[in-house]
């Protein structure tokens, strides 16, 4: 005997009670069986979020600080409300983090609810990836049904860049909810052409752009032509809905730059990362077109490879997203075939819309973007190669009696067997029969989707080989990420890969193997007097004999009290002085490497001159010199971080403080580290 594998339609009544054409007893084993089916169904989403939180929580203070440069505005933001705000890297004020401070106000909470330390700061991150893979399901089971939904969270789970997000204080782990949760508002307003929906969505697709800027807006044009498209109401109210939707974005954002841009610039920190203390050169500039452009921001490929169709699929970047992204790819395609002949508001092909043009357009962007795209951007793929393979697997089964759904099928499981097989074959020593077991089940499931008619007890075969070939090598790797410990400014998922750029993302450990990069998180300057954003000091090496162009290696670090995040370690005798200290500022130094770590290490606030790298025009030689005359900071640590080489170029305020405090103040060596005490003036 045989049996079609075919799934219903979720849409489509277990029963109708109102028709009477049943027997007495026949309504009551629907109910019962109705009954089993939910248990089953509440089961196993409590299962998925169990699991998501036992993976994003389970040994999450190992990563200590993690980025330090946010850990340190995550601490400024306890000890001061206006710092929390604005997002200031220092309780005193100075200059803010190069980013908007929306994801760091959740970390911050926490911090003065339960004291500031790594758990506080790290937990709201993981819960915010518990939130996305509900957030992901509940949106995928509103159209095809519990399981579907299921795999989508679940796969979103298991991704290793979001493993690594969810477990890091980056500003990624926000945007990624923030943008499930704007597709949620979006499939909702899609139904019923709502537009109260609809500007949930525009606005919060606002408030993600205070997360990380522009790079969540990849996703707006794939809500705006979904709607466009498949929204049951005339063409004219669409239109007018979607400008709403507009304004609701720039609503959800703009009350935020508004308050900075109209606070006067004397009362509120430098906007770090911009040229002229603006928000919204921050945002178009350094955080928007310059990442699309080498000129403005130094070569991405640095971090992530050439730019190219072939980026997503290097040494860098395949082991923290690629696994399913053939299969996504082909997903699109088989919805879209599926659902030709079906009407303007068919759901499937909405899916393929909204998913696909997540997927094509956010591609699209990191692989041909010119300037710094770090590896672990491509999280924000995550979402979308979940949803469409979990969709694309639904809808292509319930076509099988095509035999362009089965080629579909069978293409999607054997490619991911074998790209997996590649991926994992790109670190042979980790765990091999992994690769071995991926590739066999892809082929299995490749053959079992040709066949027309399946047994029964093919059916089971065909579900645990598919099982399998979609989540084992992606599983492995997950699990990888979540045990090893990750520090630095440019982490990477999963073990080191062969052929891969030591820190910036091939996922090659640093001492004492804490895995993630030097805490400069750019590429060496290309010229001119100011460096490239995220720009490394020339002569600096890679961990692990990797190396940055130009010949840039990673300075060894200093002596001393290491402070668990990659940056500077601060000596016992620094540390103990700048405790001491009693002035507004305790010290200030060239860029965010060593200010972080000092911050860190004694509870005080320093200026990090110059911000980020040291590069930026904040403060001022004469803003440094008031300061220094009223008594508000009581010590310069020389030496610098990030940016310290170059300080910010030989006429950048960086240099010019640096030289103006050599030249009236005596230098003195604490714990191996050059000091100038600012209250006493030198010879």
């Amino acid at each position: 005997m045989t049996t079609s594998w075919t799934i219903p339609s979720p849409a489509a009544p277990d029963f109708d009670f109102s028709s009477g054409a049943a027997e007495p007893s026949e309504p009551r084993l629907r109910s019962q069986s109705r009954e089993v089916g939910r248990g089953w169904e509440r089961g196993s989403l409590l299962a998925l979020i169990a699991g998501t939180a036992l993976l994003y929580l389970w040994g999450l203070g190992a990563s200590g600080y993690a980025n330090e440069f946010y850990s340190a505005a995550v601490q400024a933001g306890t000890q001061s409300w206006k710092a929390f705000f604005f997002g200031s890297l220092d309780a005193g004020n100075a200059i803010t983090v190069d980013k908007p401070p929306l994801s760091l106000w959740p970390m911050e909470l926490s911090g003065r609810i339960f004291g500031f330390n790594s758990w506080s700061m790290l937990v709201p991150q993981a819960l915010e990836g518990v939130g996305a893979v509900w957030l992901l399901y509940a949106t995928v089971k509103r159209w095809f049904g519990h399981w579907p939904g299921i795999g989508a969270g679940a796969l979103l789970a298991i991704t290793p860049v979001a493993v690594l997000m969810f477990r890091f204080n980056n500003p990624d782990s926000m945007m990624v909810l923030l943008m499930v949760a704007a597709a949620y508002c979006a499939t909702r307003a899609v139904e019923v052409a709502s537009t109260r929906w609809l500007l949930g969505s525009g606005v919060i697709m606002g408030l993600s752009f205070l997360a990380k800027g522009l790079q969540p807006f990849t996703l707006v044009p794939a809500l705006a032509v979904a709607y466009l498209v498949a929204a049951p109401t005339s063409l004219r109210r669409r239109l007018l809905q979607l400008l709403a939707a507009g304004g609701g974005i720039v609503a959800g954002a703009a009350w935020w730059v508004l308050a900075v841009q109209l606070t006067p610039a004397a009362d509120r920190p430098y906007i770090g990362g911009s040229t002229d203390n603006s928000v919204l050169e921050l945002a178009f500039g350094y955080n928007g077109l310059s990442r699309l452009s080498s000129s403005s921001g130094g070569p991405g490929g640095s971090f992530s490879g050439s730019t190219g169709i072939g980026r997503l699929f290097n040494s860098l970047n395949g082991g923290q997203i690629a696994w399913l992204l053939p299969a996504a790819l082909i997903a699109t395609a088989g919805l879209a075939y599926v659902s030709r002949r079906a009407p303007r508001i068919d759901r499937t092909r909405v899916a393929a819309i909204l998913w696909g043009g997540w997927l094509v357009v956010t591609a699209a962007v990191l692989s041909f973007a010119g300037g710094i795209i770090h590896t672990y951007y491509t999280v924000e793929l995550a979402p979308a190669i979940a949803a469409l393979v979990a969709i694309g697997v639904t809808q292509l089964c319930r076509a099988r009696t095509e035999l362009t759904a089965r080629i579909a099928l069978a293409a999607g499981a054997a490619v991911t067997g074998l790209w997996s097989y590649a991926l994992l074959h790109r670190t042979p020593s980790f765990h091999p029969w992994v690769g071995y077991l991926v590739l066999a089940a892809g082929i299995v499931t490749g053959g079992l989707m040709l066949v027309p008619v399946l047994r029964k007890q093919l059916i089971a075969a065909a579900l645990v080989a598919g099982t399998i070939t979609v989540t084992g090598g992606s599983a492995a790797y997950a699990l990888n990420t979540a045990a090893t410990p990750h520090t630095g400014s440019v982490p990477s998922a999963g073990p080191t890969v062969a052929g891969a750029m030591g820190g910036p993302g091939g996922g090659a450990g640093g001492p004492g193997g804490v895995r993630g990069g030097f805490p400069g998180g750019g590429t060496p300057p290309t010229g001119g007097s100011r460096p490239a954003r995220g720009a490394l000091p020339n002569g600096v090496t890679l961990p692990n004999g990797g190396t940055l162009p130009n010949g840039a290696t990673l300075p060894s670090g200093a002596s001393g009290r290491p402070t668990g995040g990659g940056g500077a370690s601060v000596s016992s005798a620094l540390d103990k002085l700048i405790k001491a200290t009693t002035t507004k500022w305790a010290a200030a130094t060239v860029g965010s490497q060593t200010a972080s770590a000092l911050e860190l290490s004694t509870g005080k606030s320093v200026i990090a001159i110059g911000g980020f790298t040291g590069s930026d025009n904040a403060p001022t030689l004469a803003q440094f010199e008031s300061w220094v005359a009223e008594g508000k900071i009581r010590y310069f640590v020389a030496g610098g971080g990030l940016g310290g080489g170059n300080g910010g170029g030989s006429g950048g305020a960086a240099s010019q403080i640096t030289q103006w405090v050599q030249q009236h103040y005596t230098a003195t060596t604490v714990g191996g580290t050059t000091v100038y005490d600012l209250t006493k003036a030198g010879s």
